[in-house]
């Protein structure tokens, strides 16, 4: 398969990976190109920015998640009929799982893909010592994928003295500077990056930073770069692989989701499988709907900043009754992270204040100064999931970042640290409910989504 495609990396994280990313994707699209951007790694809020400048969803592709022929196969799912594919990645190029491997890194995305590298590199305080660095990020491995390089926070009076040095010494193409840009920048909270929707002038700033990247990058280059990305075997299906992936309900199912600047971190290809198996989503907000949505066979309760919304979640106290009844009643429900806080019985906001909650779990979600068992997992179930044996389910890979934490996280799971003796048991699945703090990506483990589906359409056809 064809796919035009680079990936942006850098040496460390505050680099300028981000905005650079974004910029460059609104100056493709202002050259009415088809863009699809994909972000390297578990992260939530980087894509939102991606998806606000493209005007679609953008996606995940982790290969800690999903190995190498699911991970080519989301790859050409998503960009299919796309100009150019452009990914982002994640902490420093080499970075993977345990801080002793490069599994899951950028630099494994791009080997797994076989995907032209621009290395964004922090030039600020650094002159001829740029070729130093860059020199050992190309021959640290064998194919190090790193075709380009992009100066961050360099003056434009020192960029063609640096440009012609490192083309000369090194095998490898600069494609441009980013000067210093203090008004484009965007800010930062405790889970990342602020959300776009709390940005009133986001537009505005892209598209400055889309004008400045026109002028400082040379963006006909970095497109043929992209072109000349090999062609790239990818499965036209994964059913042949796991016919999990090819399981559809007998009848659409009415699943609803919770959806709101309370609950808003999401894997869109997770809703894709969903769909694909037959499921009707129909989004909710638990901050602002007075009622769940009609006929539902299944509730879904991401994570997000039920933290920031802690007094209008305590609020609105019809929908905590309904979500509760619902679930004590036999409603298959899966929370995790942020929606596994609200249904406490109590969750302490940013503020300090105990806000009470859905009561479906006992005890209360409290803050932590730190972030709390961060990082990738491998969850292995020590009893049935939706019915499912643990046998049935097998391992699932997945991933926790939070600074909350909880009276009563469960047990019915254990969590393995990859590459570490690390574990702890987490938690909570009884015939109908999946929670705990863990995100899961579903192409990681088909099995799950699976399982409550067809829970959901038990509990469907025991209602009607």
């Amino acid at each position: 398969m064809d796919i035009p495609r680079i990936l942006l990396a850098a040496g460390a994280s505050g680099s300028g990976k981000t905005l650079i990313t974004c910029g460059l994707l609104q100056a493709l699209v202002n050259r009415k190109m088809k863009v699809a951007s994909f972000k390297c790694g578990p992260d939530y809020i980087d894509p939102m920015f991606h998806s606000r400048v493209i005007g679609t969803k953008s996606r995940n592709l982790d290969t800690f998640f999903t190995d190498a022929e699911t991970t080519r196969y989301l790859l050409g799912k998503n960009a299919a009929d796309c100009d150019i594919a452009v990914m982002e990645g994640v902490m420093g190029y080499y970075d993977g799982v345990g801080g002793i491997s490069t599994k899951a890194s950028a630099y494994d995305l791009a080997d797994t893909t076989d995907t032209p590298v621009i290395l964004v590199v922090n030039s600020r305080g650094m002159s001829i010592s740029l070729a130093a660095y860059i020199k050992g990020f190309m021959e640290y491995k064998e194919k190090s994928h790193i075709k380009g390089v992009i100066f961050n926070q360099m003056s434009p009076m020192l960029y063609p003295r640096m440009k012609k040095l490192v083309e000369e010494q090194l095998e490898v193409e600069v494609l441009g500077y980013v000067p210093k840009v203090e008004d484009c920048v965007i800010e930062s909270r405790h889970l990342g990056l602020v959300l776009p929707e709390e940005i009133s002038d986001l537009k505005e700033r892209l598209q400055k930073l889309a004008g400045i990247l026109e002028d400082t990058l040379e963006i006909d280059r970095i497109l043929a770069l992209a072109r000349h990305a090999e062609e790239l075997q990818v499965p036209e299906s994964l059913v042949q692989k796991d016919e999990t992936y090819g399981y559809c309900l007998p009848q659409k199912l009415r699943i609803g989701v919770a959806k709101d600047e309370a609950f808003c971190f999401f894997y869109e290809d997770n809703f894709r499988l969903l769909q694909e198996m037959g499921a009707e989503l129909v989004d909710f907000s638990p901050v602002h709907d007075e009622h769940l949505p009609a006929d539902l066979d299944g509730i879904l309760l991401y994570g997000g900043y039920p933290e920031l919304n802690g007094e209008a979640l305590e609020r609105n106290a019809s929908m905590k009754e309904e979500i509760a009844q619902a679930v004590k009643q036999g409603m298959p429900c899966m929370a995790e992270c942020g929606g596994f806080m609200y249904l406490h019985e109590q969750m302490e906001d940013m503020g300090g204040v105990f806000r009470k909650t859905c009561g479906v779990i006992s005890g209360k979600c409290f803050r932590t100064p730190r972030l709390t068992r961060f990082g990738y997992i491998t969850l292995t179930a020590g009893k049935p999931v939706f019915g499912r044996s643990a046998e049935e389910i097998g391992e699932i890979p997945a991933h926790e970042f939070h600074y909350f934490d909880s009276e009563n996280c469960g047990s019915d799971f254990h969590a393995a640290k990859p590459m570490s003796k690390r574990g702890w048991d987490c938690m909570h699945s009884s015939s109908n409910l999946l929670a705990g703090y863990p995100h899961i990506y579903y192409y990681g483990n088909p099995q799950i989504p699976r399982a409550f589906l067809m829970k959901c359409l038990e509990y469907h056809n025991k209602e009607f």
